[in-house]
């Protein structure tokens, strides 16, 4: 039997995936480009080593770009033939690779540009939907992902075209919607039946570059969150019963802000914080994404490259995509969808930015990830007698404390020698 012959279903709490009645954490990598920058020879490779480190969903599009196409914010990009069958029985060939190393493959089926550049529109969307739904119906590992990095207004009646086709012939397969920067999918489709669940995209900006003036800024109500990428959880979890989760947080190595060279880079530590962030808040899982892998960058700089430096070869073992499943693996060593964000059990009450305890806590279990490592009290008088590690996200390392004894356990400072101070106090 095939593993993906059970697919993957919403939880019946409605914020959450199971399969097979387990639950299900999504644990994605963005590889935007991964059709039409790399040889099926280096598509295995690249799947291969995501599949090792615990990821389960690649995030991709199918169609990024077309021949003259003028787009300001494009990569990158080596294929434009999308038109012919050769490209399309190479895509056929790659999904089948993930799917022999048993990775789900969230499609685009085409980069928002195509939809504002009105090559993709309302009078062909159906046709083009009824092309992949009819092509990969009997691909089990695929999950629809419209959108594309943009703000759907005006284009609405397109998508919805498209899910109503995908829905139509295979009703199996979710649908989420990739957004613009600092958007969630709920802000156009809170009241879609065809939306499975939300995405969010967080984005690559400092706190300080909420308003930068560029021309990818926009104005909604999500866009001062700045790097509390929580409250995109909050805000969903609060407006709409369905899962949610990042779909395009900061990628590691790219810099920060993305238009400005001269600014620094988003590290490792950077890319733990949202990914303990977002899922301590109610997240159904984390998409992780590294600068250079999103569009398998080579060194041609034909394009936007967002300060990517390193070839996506190298960037494969960039520390940050090792640590994420580390974080999958936590969470499901508990009951985490049963959990919910516990703020009220921090005595002394909750911090702001850097300074925040995510604590996320069920019946049997509690996490509070500490960013900075530093002091903090927590009400445990319902933990009494449970056990407790410190858990180290950059390593995966558990570190066995005692037990709890007392109604409030005061957490303090362990001494750090390098720049990984984030923990988490797992009792359980």
């Amino acid at each position: 039997m095939n593993e993906f012959d059970h697919p993957v279903k919403i939880s019946k709490n409605k914020h959450y995936f199971t399969k097979e009645d387990k639950p299900f954490f999504w644990l994605g990598d963005t590889a935007w480009l991964l059709f039409t920058n790399i040889t099926e020879d280096e598509a295995y490779v690249y799947l291969k080593n995501r599949a090792e480190k615990g990821f389960n969903v690649i995030q991709s599009v199918l169609v990024y770009a077309t021949e003259g196409l003028n787009d300001n914010n494009k990569m990158p990009t080596r294929r434009y033939d999308v038109e012919k069958e050769e490209y399309w029985t190479h895509c056929d060939k790659v999904i089948r690779i993930a799917e022999e190393l048993g990775l789900y493959m969230a499609l685009l089926p085409a980069w928002g540009s195509i939809v504002k550049n009105n090559i993709l529109n309302t009078d062909n969307a159906e046709k083009y939907a009824d092309f992949l739904a009819r092509r990969y119906e009997n691909n089990k590992n695929i999950i629809w992902i419209l959108g594309g990095d943009i703000k759907p207004e005006g284009y609405e009646p397109v998508y919805e075209k498209m899910a109503q086709v995908f829905k139509r012939i295979d009703p199996d397969k979710l649908i989420g919607f990739h957004p613009f920067g600092r958007c969630s999918s709920s802000l156009w489709f809170n009241d879609a039946k065809w939306l499975d669940f939300n995405i969010f995209q967080s984005g690559h900006r400092r706190y300080d570059q909420c308003e930068l003036g560029a021309w990818d800024d926009t104005s909604n109500i999500m866009s001062m969150y700045g790097e509390d990428n929580w409250k995109y959880v909050e805000y969903d979890l609060s407006k709409s019963n369905r899962p949610t989760l990042d779909g395009e947080p900061s990628y590691e190595w790219i810099v920060q802000g993305l238009h400005d060279d001269t600014q620094p880079y988003w590290i490792a530590k950077d890319v733990r914080r949202y990914a303990y962030w977002s899922v301590f808040a109610g997240a159904a899982g984390h998409t992780y994404g590294d600068n250079s892998i999103i569009m398998f960058f080579d060194g041609n700089k034909d394009g936007v490259v967002y300060g990517a430096k390193e070839h996506w070869k190298d960037s494969l073992h960039h520390a940050g995509s090792g640590q994420m499943g580390y974080l999958k693996e936590l969470m499901l060593s508990v009951d985490f969808q049963n959990g919910s964000i516990r703020d009220d059990l921090l005595a002394g009450g909750q911090r702001e930015r850097y300074e925040r305890i995510a604590v996320f806590a069920g019946e049997n279990f509690l996490m509070a990830y500490n960013y900075l490592g530093k002091d903090f009290s927590l009400n445990t008088k319902d933990y009494i007698g449970k056990d407790i590690w410190l858990f180290r996200p950059a390593t995966g390392i558990y570190s066995y404390m005692g037990k709890v004894d007392k109604e409030v356990y005061d957490h303090k400072q362990i001494p750090s020698y390098n720049e990984d101070t984030d923990m988490v106090l797992l009792i359980k």
